[in-house]
Parts: C-alpha cells; sequence; structure tokens
C-alpha cells in the first residue's frame, strides 16, 4: 500500500525553556522532506548514528537525484541549524552567486528593456551553485559522519535509477510545453522525446560521478579542479560567462540568524541574503501593536494582509547581499518601526498604492511550488531546517553534459532593472542589482519555533509566497496548531505588488471574502501551492510529529520509515 510521507513518533523528554530548548532522553527523531526516498535515506543515517546535520547532508543530495525539478547540485540553498549541545543555532548561506563577468544591465535589451528569457533560459542565468559546498561544510563542521558515506544513497539512486511518479512526470510534462530545453537533459528525462511511465527507472549516471567526485575529494573536487574547469568549458560553449576564479573564490558564509519574540516565544529564522526573516519579523512586530487574537477572523484577515503589504515593501526597497550593501536590519526588525508601520493602518480600509509605489505597470504572476525544503530533528535535540533550490521548475532546462547537473536560474532573482518584476512579480531595488560575485535575494525561510508548548521546525518552497507560507503556518502553531495542521492550513498572499490577494480555495468564506472586499481589497483565487515539510515536539505529551504538506504527498513508495 502507498504510504505518505507523514509520521507521529512518541517520546519522552525533558524541557528546558531559554535561549533554547535543550532535551535529553530522545529515543525517536522526525524528518519531514518532499519524498520518501529522501525521508527513508535521512532515518537510516541517523541509524547508524549520525546526527541531524549527518541526516541533512544525505537528505539533500538525495533530494538533488529524486526531485530534479526543485533542487540540485547545480543550485543552492539555506541551512538553518541548531546544536542542542551549546544552545547555538547557525545559518548556513549557500546561496549561489554571480559570475565575476555579471553586470548591472546584462539582461537589457538596447532600449533598456529586461530580456526576460535570457535570465530564465540556458547557462547565462546560471550563478555559481553554492550546494555542493554546503554538503562538504555541514558535513565536515557541523556533522559526525564522513561525507563519502552520507552521499552514498544519493550517488546509488542516481546510478542505479529511482522509479518516475506523477509529480516528475507533470513537471516534465510542463517544461517539455513551456521550456527551452537542453539535449542532455531531454536525453536523460525524456528520450526519444517520450515522457517517462510511472514506476520507469530515471538513471542519472553523469550525476552518480560528480557525486562521487564530491564525495571523495568534498568542496575541492567540485569546486578547484580538472573536472570543475569541464563543466565551465561546457557551459561557455552555450553562452555562459563563468571562470575559473568564479569557482575557486565560491564559499558558504555562516550568519547569524534573525530572532524574533512573538507571543512569548523565540522564532530563529533567515537573515539575508534571505528576506524571509526579515519580512516576517516585520509582519509579527505589527501583529503584535494589535489585539490579534481576540480579533475576527475577517478583521484579522485584514490586519494580516495589511502587514504583508508594508513588509513587503520594505522588502523591495532595503533587501539585497549583506556583504554588497547595508541592510537596515535592526531597524526593519525593530519595534519601534513595526509600531510606525503599524500607525498607518486603517482597520477600515485597505491601504491605497499611490501612484509613486506603482513602480512599473507589467506584473507577471506565476505559481511557484518550485524549490524544495526539509526539517529534522535528531535523538539528541539537534535540528535543521533546509531549504534548497534552482529557482523554477527544472532552474535553466541546461544539463551540463558529463557532470549530469541541472543549472540554477538564480540570476533571475537579482533586479535586472530596478523595481521592474522578476518571474515571481516581485520588485527589486538597487539593493539587490546585479554585482560581480554578489549573492540574489532569496524568500527561502527555514525557521524554527521555540515556545512553552515546545519546537516547530519548519519551510516551504513556493517562489514568492514562501515567506507569507510560513507565517501562516507560525500563526497557525500559535492558535494551537499541530505538524498536520501547519501543512495543511489554508493560504493567502499580498506581496505589495501587484496589489491583490491571492488566495487558495476554502481559504475565506464567502462572509470574509464580502467583508474584506467591503474595505477595498482586491481578491482572486488560485489553484493551491507550497509543500511545506514540517517536524514538531509537543511539552505536554513528548510527541514528535512530523507532516508533509497534502497538497505534496508522493504516494506509490511502499516505505518503511521506522
Amino acid at each position: 500500500m502507498a504510504k505518505t510521507l507523514r509520521l507521529l513518533i512518541v517520546i519522552n523528554l525533558a524541557f528546558f525553556f531559554g535561549e533554547s530548548i535543550h532535551a535529553e532522553g530522545f529515543n525517536k527523531a522526525g524528518i519531514a522532506t518532499a519524498h520518501p526516498l529522501a525521508t527513508k535515506a535521512g532515518y537510516e543515517i541517523l541509524e547508524m548514528g549520525g546526527n541531524a546535520f549527518d541526516a541533512a547532508v544525505t537528505v539533500s543530495a538525495v533530494l538533488s537525484v529524486v526531485e530534479p525539478y526543485s533542487s540540485g547540485l547545480g543550485g543552492g540553498g539555506f541551512f538553518l541549524l541548531h546544536n542542542a549541545e551549546d544552545g547555538q543555532s547557525v545559518f548556513v548561506d549557500a546561496r549561489e552567486k554571480a559570475p565575476s563577468m555579471a553586470d548591472r544591465d546584462m539582461y537589457l535589451d538596447e532600449n533598456g528593456d529586461v530580456l526576460r528569457t535570457a535570465s530564465l533560459n540556458g547557462p547565462l542565468a546560471s550563478g555559481i551553485p553554492g550546494l555542493p559546498a554546503a554538503l562538504h561544510h555541514v558535513a565536515n563542521n557541523h556533522g559526525s559522519m564522513p561525507l563519502y558515506k552520507l552521499l552514498e544513497p544519493a550517488i546509488r539512486l542516481a546510478r542505479d535509477g529511482f522509479p518516475a511518479y506523477e509529480r516528475l512526470i507533470t513537471a516534465l510534462n510542463v517544461a517539455k510545453k513551456s521550456r527551452t530545453l537542453s539535449p542532455k537533459f531531454k536525453a536523460v528525462f525524456m528520450p526519444n522525446d517520450q515522457l517517462p511511465e510511472v514506476g520507469q527507472l530515471i538513471k542519472q549516471p553523469e550525476l552518480a560521478k560528480t557525486l562521487e567526485i564530491i564525495a571523495s575529494n568534498g568542496h575541492d573536487g567540485f569546486y578547484s579542479s580538472f573536472f570543475t574547469q569541464k563543466m565551465i568549458d561546457e557551459a561557455r560553449k552555450d553562452g555562459s560567462i563563468w571562470l575559473a576564479d568564479d569557482f575557486k573564490n565560491y564559499s558558504v558564509v555562516e550568519r547569524e540568524p534573525i530572532k524574533v519574540n512573538f507571543l512569548g516565544a523565540q522564532l530563529t529564522t533567515a537573515p539575508p541574503p534571505s528576506s524571509g526573516g526579515t519580512t516576517i519579523a516585520t509582519i509579527l512586530n505589527i501583529i503584535s501593536e494589535f489585539d490579534f487574537i481576540e480579533m475576527d477572523i475577517s478583521t484579522r484577515t485584514h490586519l494580516v494582509v495589511e502587514s504583508m503589504r508594508r513588509a513587503y515593501r520594505d522588502r523591495a526597497f532595503f533587501l539585497g547581499d549583506p556583504d554588497f550593501v547595508d541592510v537596515p536590519i535592526k531597524k526593519l526588525t525593530s519595534k519601534e518601526h513595526a509600531s510606525i508601520l503599524a500607525q498607518s493602518i486603517d482597520m477600515n480600509a485597505a491601504t491605497p498604492i499611490h501612484e509613486d509605489d506603482q513602480l512599473d505597470e507589467k506584473y507577471a504572476w506565476n505559481e511557484g511550488s518550485h524549490t524544495t525544503h526539509f526539517s529534522i530533528l535528531d535523538m539528541d535535540g539537534n535540528r535543521a531546517a533546509v531549504t534548497q533550490t534552482i529557482n523554477t521548475w527544472f532552474g535553466s532546462g541546461y544539463m551540463l553534459p558529463s557532470s549530469g547537473l541541472i543549472l540554477n536560474n538564480e540570476m533571475d532573482d537579482f533586479s535586472a532593472k530596478p523595481f521592474a518584476p522578476n518571474r515571481y512579480g516581485l520588485v527589486h531595488g538597487e539593493q539587490n542589482s546585479i554585482q560581480p560575485n554578489k549573492r540574489m535575494l532569496s524568500s527561502m525561510t527555514p525557521t524554527f519555533i521555540e515556545s512553552e508548548k515546545g519546537l516547530a521546525i519548519l519551510g516551504t518552497p513556493g517562489g514568492a509566497r514562501i515567506i507569507t507560507m510560513v507565517l501562516l503556518s507560525i500563526l497557525d502553531y500559535f492558535e494551537g496548531g499541530t505538524a498536520e495542521t501547519m501543512t495543511a492550513t489554508k493560504r493567502f498572499h499580498h506581496q505589495f505588488l501587484p496589489d491583490v490577494i491571492r488566495y487558495e480555495k476554502d481559504a475565506f468564506t464567502e462572509e470574509t471574502i464580502t467583508i474584506l472586499e467591503s474595505k477595498g481589497h482586491t481578491l482572486q483565487e488560485i489553484s493551491s501551492y507550497g509543500n511545506m515539510q514540517v517536524v514538531t515536539w509537543e511539552k505536554d505529551s513528548g510527541d514528535v510529529s512530523s507532516s508533509s504538506d497534502p497538497r505534496g504527498i508522493i504516494e506509490g513508495y511502499d516505505i518503511d520509515f521506522y
């Protein structure tokens, strides 16, 4: 019988709440991922004595093989890690970087208009991959097992193959109809231009060899070797501007996470170049200025939307790579800033977008459920929240022939032209303009919640809407939500521009819709989106629960999750 990715594990543990949770006596663990094979591989590592960080490396690599539409070695990601022994959390930034030959106007035509496809298709759309560096860094600096052991499951699945499934086939079908796909990509995933059948083995021998190189030689094997130069030569042949020094100079950065207090709990989340943590902190701080808990659902929704509107405007104007621009994080996440923004909210009317705020008239809207997230809690209380991506479905659509890497198209996450919308309709200012060796802004928001109630580890894919999905799951948690309700909660989204509330079916009652419209909001129902992965620990019961988003459940895998 097909099994879902949901898992409920009962444990007994001790609880101490201060700066962080420290727990002893774990006899079970929790893992939530977007694919059963990744979940299984993560548990196998824990069963072998590995910690949450070891399991994170394994899960990351396996997802790079079995979920190629969402992430891979040709992309990057963020690893939010918490060490139970010292109570410290760290944010490992493995975001892609612009090549050194990149320039501010590289995706503009002679008239100064954005050449949209140039930043989406082919190697020119690709930043320098960061995920291989992250695998080596996390294993060497936080793990307890050798890298070669951690990569064995991914190598095996790439070499021997994994069964094709409906979600993958659907993604391939969409890509086939709407994307420019390289010859090698087609040869691997749709030979003879035919989509695979459910259960048909997908083998990636070149990707297996790349994983073996990383397993044997770590960071240098991928970033400064003969193999590296071969990748560069192949990419440049088809339009890339990569140089050898771009790879030699790439390294992950460990950053201080953003921490925000909300309703007596502490949230630990992603700092820039993620925009998620800053934006969520702003929203929660605004909400805290009101008697949120006592509001009826329509009033509460209005407040949340108006808070989203203001926080996303800040995102557009102030956020970028902190190694290149001055990001006023302390100001943006301060109670004082939130108080000023809160005073501008009219609880009886939507805030109009003024003419000088319109910035650009052409707002594309795209669904964006690409990217992937997983959450892990081990038996010692170590935890990992990891979001990784190649941007859009199958990234740039370009596979390097000799390495099997599907290259990202993360260059589209820069501001190709200040305040012109990217693929997700997001606008950015000069802070996120293209510069050589700069990391592009991201919405990925891996997050921890620590409260007297217990603990939650969460995150999701979803492009621009990652931030609001994480936000709504946080709010659900404080309403008494569980891992399952946090993943299943109905979603709505506002991102400043375009000025519209997009919402899933049944997210609002007819009464709420009528009230919101009477306040001046524009609403649009859209299809379901996101693929949240949550692990929770409940203090009172001692339960650990792992839940995967019902929107993204992959069936057809009969797997024992231990």
